[in-house]
This record gives structure tokens, C-alpha cells and sequence, in this order.
């Protein structure tokens, strides 16, 4: 039997311009529990042909209860950074000459100090809290003050200090961490070069060891060498972890960090030390981007950061990981928190770009399309909707995606699960959602600016800087798509340990019948529990589709179908040559990427579902169900010809998806405002007028103007009235 949100789920839509207007009428930003209660409300039936079925039952949703479920496992810590960002002297000032920009935020960063919080992560005994998910938790937060502020924050205590922390062990703790903690030594990042950004293995800087003086000797041996695109390069940064190709005699031991100091207490460079300033960018220029390069600039032994790689005295290589790519992934692997917190950032990014829109789109009025005196709110447009009550879901589904991360995070970073396996998992789980966040982020600001019209494209309300400055998350911390073929390989391996044995006749049929027996559970996939067949109504369709069971079925059948489909191309490579294997996996690339995607989109459903299952006040369970399955749904609309070439669904069915997402976004309309309002952002963090109550005024003050006209009886006749 259905339980009683799914029967909600399968009732028609109502129309919601009427509803949509008492909401608007109580779209106050103070005034949550009045635009519940007005958006629960009856609305008149809609005239377009959608199958016959009991109306919906009133929903509302608890928004101070739901604020509070989004803020997840470190609400406090969330809050606590949000009352910081909060502070008008943290928080960006549009217009700032490129220094200036830059020296603000480089004074706010001692305030952050001042404040406490940037030690959330660092060890007790030197202060800190040994407390890594609410370290990220806050720190992803200060994008709502001023992004480079959260950037340059990243670069000294997430990027260099963590380096120290995560790299080194307690000589360097004890030597290092105290003065970048209190920023006493501000310091960059020095991985990316020139030549090298995402292929980190292949970089060109090298430390050659000098047994006779106990040194190593750094080299940047070509321009291409060169470190580039290094936060706190240009001008604040006094030191630098450098990652560099480990030489000691004769033997290249791939790449390992070290601590090298830059500039004197004057700031100008050490000797053998030289740099650029990458100069203006396209966002984010609060941060002092610039180039490194090193010229037999020496070290001394101790500041290779030698956890998982040391050199003695004499020149003797030794590590506790034999193989040197287990080696090399799992130094980088210890880095991992700069994905994990560019996703939650983007998501942050996200619901503030909506907060602002949907504000804004339940207070303006435009044309009037239904009333010879009032103007429609643009919310209660069709088209409006479609554009921004989808993203509302998308970002649900991220912020849910987001938590689980997060807590996996955390988890490693802790101890309380920090096995090969646990830190595998977390880096495929990071791979996955920080393209879909960051990417979903710019998309988000794009469209609701343009949603805001010309008011979206004026500064002072934030789109278009939030837009230039996120632009760079799609690439760094590992460009997009190279961070998919990471996640596409995990799926591969995976499932070549499954099938290692299969011969070609096995895999055809795994991939025609899709066989009972299904792949990588641990990395997220899911059995499918049954096949989907067209039984003609659409009403029998829409049903269907509503239900957990057939969404979670079509979105795993997917990706498990496109895996065993890469994998079957693939085979071959194990037996062809270096060249050939290498040709045939660049002929797949856009299929193994796309394979990637669909499970990265996979784990924000179950992670969305899994949320959901919490919730426990009816009203709000019904909105977040309807809110999961437009999610859903948009997910198999938007892969539509796959599924049609597939066999997966008929055209009639597909059809009846695209229906029925037209009718979940009016039935959200109502409720579209306690939705963003639940994403607990006040004025301080949206600081957008358009958001502020302003419009309303404005609104109120012309329909009073002229219902006061026509009543005066001084109004003007239309010229169109005179030849009626």
C-alpha cells in the first residue's frame, strides 16, 4: 500500500496563480509561518489535460525546523561562521582597485584570527580543535562574506598550513604550524605549474638531496616549471610548500613537499628565489595570485615534510608505502579537504543566488496578464518557475550530497575510519560531487540573474561578482572533468575486479539482461530491483514515476548499464600495446566522463532520499518529497535520449516524465519561498536590495497610486475604451 506522502505525490496539480498571489502578498522576509500558511491554500483547479485524481491535501513546511535540519552534523560551527561573515568589515566591497581588494582581505584575515576562527583543525596541544568537519563546515561559509576572503583563507590554513599538518609530522608541527596558525607567516601553496596543473605527478621542479651539506636543492629547470597561479605568491606570502621530484642518489622518487622559505621581513624575495604577479583575474582578486620559480635555492633536510617519505642523512630513501603511485595518491589524498569544501562553498553560493531570485521574483510585478489593473508577480509565471524552482531541488540535493561527504570527511580525518579503503572512498566521493556543486553553482547565479532582469545585473545585488569569482571552482582543486575520470576509474576497476574472470559472452549478457548480480555497491551503486515497462495510461505512468523505487531504478540502470558498456570497450587495452591501450582509452574518454556524472547524480539522489527519510513533520515531508522527485525526475528528463535509445522507457513514458515536472514545479510554487527562506540567510549575507523588501514597497506604492487614481476618478480613459 502507498504510504500517505506517496499518495500525495501521485495527486494532480492545482492551479497556483491565486495561491501564488495571496503568497506573494505575505512575502515579507519576516513573516515565514503567513507565506506557509497562504501557500497551503486551495487554489482553483488547472485547465490543462493531466489524468483525474483526488486533489492534494494542505501542505506547509516548517521552515524554522527545516533551516535548522540543512545546517546538519555542525550546525553550531555553521552558525558561528555565518555570525562572522555577518561583520560589515568582512565582507566584500564592490568597485576596490585591485590592491585595495587585495589588502582588505589580507587585514581580514587577522580578524578571522582574532576571532578564532581559523584553528578549528589544528591540534589541541598548539591550539587548535582537532575538529575537521566543523573546520569546513565554517570555512565554507565565509563565501557568503566575500569569496577571496574564503580563498585566501583556504590558501594559508586549508592549502599551506594543512600541507604541514597533513605532510609533515611533530618536528614540523611544532616548528611551523604555531606561526601560520597565528599568521605570523603568511604562505602559498606551490603545487600547480605553468605546464603542470591537474597531471601533479608530472611536474617539473626537483629536489636534489646534497649529502655533503644536508641540503636539498630546489630548481625550477624550465619556464614551464615554473609555480604558477600560487595564492599569496605575489605579495603576502614569507614562505611556501613546495612540491617537487624527490632526487636523491641518482634516484627519482616522484613528488614530495617541502617547507621553503620566500622573502625576508622586508618582503623581498631570499636569494636564488624570483616571481610575477599573475595580475588582474577574472574574479577572486582579492587573492595576490602570482609565479614562483627556483634557482639552486637550498633546504635543509628536515623541511622535506616526510610522513609518508624521508631521506637520511646520508642520502637513504625510505617509506612506509612500497608502491610509488599508493605513495603519491595518498600524499595528495591527505589534501582532499579543498574539494571537500569547494562543494559545500558552491552549494552555499547557490542558495544565497536563490534566496535573492526567488525573493525577488515573489515581489515584482510585470504585465497584467490576467487582471485589467494588477500586475502578475513574476513567480507566478510559468516560465519563471521552470527556471528556478528545478535549481531549488538541484540545491537541495547538493546541500544532502554535501552533509554526506562532510561526515565522511570527518570520519578519516578523525581516526574514527581511516583505513586505504575509507580514504579511497572519500576521495571518489569528493571526485564526484565537487564538479556537479561547482558547476551546478554557476549555473544557479547565471539564471537567477538573468531571472532578476537588469536588477540582476547591477552589482550591488551580487550575481555577477559572485559569478566571476566562482567562474575558477570549476578548475581548480582539479579541473572538472579530470576529477570525473578519476571517479570513472574507480567504477572501472571496480568492476573489472567483479568481472576479472568474464569472458566476452558473460559481459554481453550482463549488459543486454541486465543480470540479477550488479557491481561496486561500496562506491554507490545500487541493485536494480526491476525492470521498467510502459503500460500505456499516463496516469498508471505518472504513478510510477513518483515512486522511489522506479526513480532509484532508473537512474541506477543507467550508470550501471554505461559502466559494462565502457568496460566491454575497454577490454581490449589489457592485451594491446602502450599506444594502442592509450588510443582506445582516449576514444571513450567522453563516455567514461559522462558514466562518472551519472553516478555522481546517482548519490545526490540516495543522499536526498536518505535525508528525506529523517524528516518526520508531515507537511514538510510532503513539500521535500515533492522537492526529491523533481530532482529525480529533471535527472531522467534531462538523459532523456539515453533512455529512449536504451529501451528504458517508451516515448509515452518519457513524455509523461516531462509532464509531470511541469506539474510538480507549479505545485512547489506556494511553497518556493519557505524553501530559500530555509537556507537561513539573512540580509547581512544575502546584502542584495532587491531581496531587502524594497520591490514590495515599490509594488504597493504604484497599485495604491493607481487604485487612489481610479478612484479619484481622474484617471485618464484608455484610448483602447473609447473604440470598444
Amino acid at each position: 500500500m502507498a504510504s500517505a506522502v506517496e499518495t500525495t505525490v501521485e495527486t494532480t496539480v492545482e492551479s497556483t496563480v491565486e495561491a501564488g498571489k495571496r503568497g506573494a502578498a505575505a512575502a515579507s522576509p519576516a513573516a515565514p509561518a503567513s507565506r506557509a500558511k497562504a501557500g497551503a491554500r486551495t487554489a482553483a483547479s488547472s485547465k490543462r489535460r493531466v489524468p483525474v485524481v483526488p486533489a492534494a491535501p494542505a501542505a506547509a513546511v516548517d521552515v524554522e525546523w527545516l533551516g535548522h535540519y540543512l545546517l546538519g552534523t555542525w550546525a553550531e560551527a555553521r552558525l558561528e561562521s555565518r555570525r562572522v561573515a555577518g561583520r560589515p568589515e568582512l565582507q566584500r566591497i564592490e568597485g576596490l582597485s585591485l590592491q585595495e581588494h587585495r589588502e582588505r582581505v589580507f587585514g581580514q584575515l587577522r580578524l578571522l584570527v582574532d576571532e578564532g576562527a581559523v584553528n578549528k583543525a589544528f591540534p589541541k596541544r598548539l591550539g587548535g580543535q582537532d575538529d575537521h568537519g566543523g573546520n569546513i563546515a565554517g570555512f565554507e561559509e565565509l563565501v557568503t562574506a566575500d569569496p577571496s576572503l574564503q580563498i585566501k583563507s583556504g590558501v594559508q590554513w586549508g592549502l599551506f598550513g594543512s600541507a604541514v599538518l597533513h605532510l609533515g609530522t611533530e618536528y614540523h608541527h611544532d616548528t611551523f604550524l604555531p606561526a601560520i596558525m597565528n599568521l605570523d607567516v603568511p604562505g602559498a601553496f606551490a603545487m600547480t605549474e605553468t605546464g603542470h596543473g591537474s597531471d601533479v605527478a608530472s611536474i617539473g621542479t626537483t629536489a636534489t638531496y646534497d649529502a655533503a651539506s644536508g641540503e636539498f636543492v630546489i630548481n625550477t629547470p624550465f619556464r614551464g616549471a615554473w609555480k604558477d597561479y600560487l595564492g599569496n605568491a605575489a605579495v603576502h606570502g614569507t614562505a611556501a610548500v613546495v612540491f617537487a621530484q624527490l632526487v636523491t642518489k641518482g634516484v627519482n622518487h616522484g613528488v614530495h613537499a617541502f617547507y621553503v622559505p620566500l622573502r625576508d621581513a622586508d618582503g623581498s624575495f631570499l636569494p636564488g628565489i624570483g616571481g610575477e604577479d599573475d595580475g588582474l583575474k577574472g574574479g577572486l582578486n582579492g587573492i595576490d595570485n602570482g609565479r614562483l620559480h627556483f634557482s639552486d635555492v637550498r633546504v635543509p633536510r628536515v623541511n622535506l615534510l616526510n610522513r609518508y617519505g624521508d631521506v637520511s642523512a646520508e642520502g637513504e630513501y625510505t617509506s612506509s608505502i612500497a608502491s610509488p603511485g599508493r605513495r603519491f595518491f595518498t600524499m595528495l589524498g591527505t589534501l582532499v579537504q579543498g574539494r571537500v569544501s569547494l562543494d559545500g562553498a558552491s552549494t552555499a553560493a547557490a542558495k544565497v543566488a536563490l534566496q535573492i531570485a526567488v525573493t525577488y521574483g515573489s515581489q515584482r510585478r510585470q504585465f497584467t496578464a490576467g487582471s485589467d489593473t494588477n500586475e502578475e508577480v513574476l513567480l507566478d509565471y510559468q516560465k519563471h518557475q521552470s527556471r528556478l524552482i528545478p535549481l531549488i531541488a538541484t540545491t537541495y540535493a547538493s546541500a544532502f550530497a554535501h552533509e554526506v561527504l562532510l561526515t565522511k570527511f570527518d570520519a578519516v580525518f578523525s581516526g574514527a575510519h581511516d583505513t586505504d579503503a575509507d580514504r579511497q572512498d572519500l576521495e571518489t566521493l569528493a571526485a564526484a560531487f565537487k564538479p556537479l556543486s561547482t558547476w551546478h553553482g554557476l549555473d544557479t547565479l547565471q539564471e537567477a540573474r538573468e531571472a532578476c532582469g537588469g536588477a540582476g545585473f547591477l552589482a550591488e545585488n551580487r550575481f555577477t561578482s559572485l559569478r566571476a569569482d566562482l567562474d575558477v571552482y570549476a578548475t581548480f582543486e582539479g579541473d572538472n572533468h579530470v576529477l570525473l575520470q578519476l571517479v570513472a576509474k574507480r567504477l572501472l576497476t571496480d568492476y573489472s575486479r567483479k568481472f576479472a574472470k568474464a569472458d566476452a559472452g558473460v559481459l554481453a549478457r550482463y549488459v543486454v539482461e541486465q543480470a540479477a548480480e550488479r557491481t561496486v555497491n561500496g562506491t554507490g551503486l545500487r541493485r536494480l530491483a526491476q525492470n521498467v515497462t510502459d503500460h500505456g495510461s499516463t496516469a498508471r505512468s505518472v504513478g510510477q514515476l513518483r515512486s522511489p523505487k522506479v526513480q532509484r531504478a532508473l537512474l541506477t540502470d543507467r550508470v550501471e548499464t554505461m559502466v559494462a558498456e565502457v568496460a566491454t570497450r575497454l577490454r581490449p587495452a589489457n592485451k594491446a600495446s602502450k599506444k594502442k591501450a592509450a588510443d582506445l582509452f582516449n576514444a571513450n574518454q567522453n563516455a567514461m566522463i559522462e558514466a562518472a556524472r551519472a553516478h555522481a547524480e546517482l548519490l545526490q539522489w540516495e543522499a536526498f532520499t536518505d535525508a528525506l527519510a529523517k524528516v518526520e513533520d508531515p507537511g514538510t515531508k510532503t513539500v521535500l518529497t515533492w522537492v526529491r522527485d523533481l530532482f529525480g525526475l529533471g535527472l531522467i528528463e534531462k538523459h532523456a535520449a539515453w533512455y529512449l535509445i536504451h529501451g528504458r522507457l517508451s516515448p509515452q513514458r518519457a513524455q509523461s516524465v516531462s509532464d509531470y515536472i511541469e506539474r510538480l514545479t507549479a505545485r512547489l510554487r506556494p511553497h518556493a519561498l519557505d524553501l530559500v527562506t530555509a537556507f537561513g540567510y539573512g540580509p547581512e549575507h544575502l546584502r542584495a536590495p532587491i531581496a531587502s523588501g524594497a520591490e514590495l514597497e515599490r509594488q504597493n506604492e504604484a497599485r495604491d497610486y493607481y487604485r487612489d487614481l481610479r478612484a479619484s476618478g481622474n484617471a485618464p480613459l484608455d484610448e483602447k475604451a473609447l473604440k470598444r
